[in-house]
């Protein structure tokens, strides 16, 4: 993932300062929220997250072939 290093706000900042950091997110689209220096939350537009949610049908197909091929032999002794 990429990060805009101008999206980013320490926690302090986005507790004291929500609003600047609502308004960051509709300019950049994202804002990371860091911890102690280092990246600790993502905030993203709402319409944003029901599209990561979603898995495309490739990336099922893939994992499922996956899963099969490493579970062949349990799959057999299933089809019994």
């Amino acid at each position: 993932m990429m990060v805009n290093t101008n999206a980013m706000v320490s926690i302090s900042e986005a507790n004291q300062n929500f609003s600047r950091v609502a308004r960051m997110v509709d300019e950049n689209g994202s804002v990371v929220i860091m911890k102690n220096n280092a990246p600790r939350y993502l905030l993203i537009d709402f319409s944003q997250a029901e599209e990561m949610q979603t898995a495309s049908d490739q990336d099922v197909f893939s994992v499922s072939a996956r899963l099969i091929q490493q579970n062949r032999e349990a799959y057999r002794e299933l089809a019994k």
